[in-house]
């Protein structure tokens, strides 16, 4: 895998409009094989509307164009969220699975996913039927490992010893929101990751943009996704450790959102965070986070944003999920 996982969110990601278009989308992920890194990740639902695929899609393109690409990309996808109008075209049954897995398939020009990843939980389908799924398609050929997302730790465990009872190899990777000020991860899902032996892929590294210098752009009039309403809340809510944060970062000389990436990296079990880049520039200087922090700007990280303690304002486990 490669030095850090990135999300290949080419055009549009989730359900916002395009942020970058396919040229430049292209050049980005070639930027990235360039400096060696190779963990592309998307989903089925990531486009202009729900269930597109839009950015499958543009993925696809960047294979066919041929140059080894497809070969020297660890691609991964996820099913889960609705795909269609039909009461088959959302969840993990049986149908569904193998549905969006196929279409998958030929909206991304390959023969195969490296990594599919459930997109959440599904409380109704059983496990029994989920593995059998995902059994046939590692027999096919079309998937060779399987992950989650937004799972608490005894979904994960849940789901490894379903896997193990049927002498399968079960999930080799999580998908968790994690980064310095969202860390309930850690109660459960982290140590239950690390326990199983299941890499961590943080999504949200920076919290909506709060922790990429969000204070700094508005003083100089580039705040763009730290304006939104959610981003504005956290804001308020945390103005103060916002300040001591960039203040340290300008006192490191680096930027915050290379500092948030850099924290995640030292974080034990986690594999690296998805930065979605919508600029060369922004892959670029994401590479800034290999660089290791000291022990003593990490203890400084803990007192500006603690880790949850147990009895926390949010629950066990659902905190960790939608």
């Amino acid at each position: 895998m490669a030095r850090a996982a990135w999300v290949a969110g080419p055009g549009c990601r989730g359900r916002r409009p395009p942020q970058t278009d396919e040229n430049h989308s292209h050049a980005i992920m070639d930027r990235a094989h360039e400096h060696g890194i190779n963990f592309f990740d998307t989903a089925d639902v990531y486009g202009v509307t729900p269930g597109d695929g839009v950015t499958e899609e543009i993925i696809g393109r960047w294979f066919a164009a041929g140059g080894g690409r497809r070969e020297r990309t660890v691609l991964a996808t996820k099913v889960y969220l609705p795909t269609g109008p039909g009461p088959n075209d959302a969840f993990l049954s049986a149908r569904h699975i193998r549905a969006a897995c196929e279409a998958s398939l030929k909206r991304l020009r390959t023969e195969h996913i490296d990594l599919y990843q459930m997109h959440h939980i599904d409380r109704n389908t059983p496990w029994e039927e989920i593995w059998e799924a995902f059994t046939v398609l590692r027999q096919q050929g079309k998937v060779l490992y399987f992950g989650s997302s937004n799972f608490a730790g005894w979904h994960l465990a849940q789901a490894q010893e379903a896997a193990k009872s049927r002498h399968f190899l079960g999930l080799v990777s999580e998908q968790s929101r994690y980064n310095l000020m969202t860390r309930w991860a850690e109660l459960e899902v982290l140590p239950a990751a690390r326990a199983y032996g299941i890499g961590v892929i943080p999504w949200g590294p920076l919290n909506g943009g709060v922790l990429a210098g969000v204070l700094r752009k508005q003083r100089n009039g580039t705040a763009a996704r730290g304006s939104s309403d959610r981003s504005a809340a956290t804001l308020t809510a945390h103005l103060p450790a916002i300040e001591a944060y960039e203040n340290l970062c300008a006192d490191l000389g680096e930027d915050p959102a290379h500092v948030g990436l850099a924290w995640l990296l030292a974080q034990k079990g986690v594999t690296g965070p998805i930065i979605g880049p919508r600029t060369e520039a922004h892959l670029t200087g994401a590479l800034r986070a290999l660089n290791t922090l000291t022990p003593e700007t990490l203890t400084t990280l803990d007192t500006l944003f603690p880790p949850p303690a147990p009895n926390g304002n949010k629950p066990s486990p659902e905190a960790y999920a939608w």
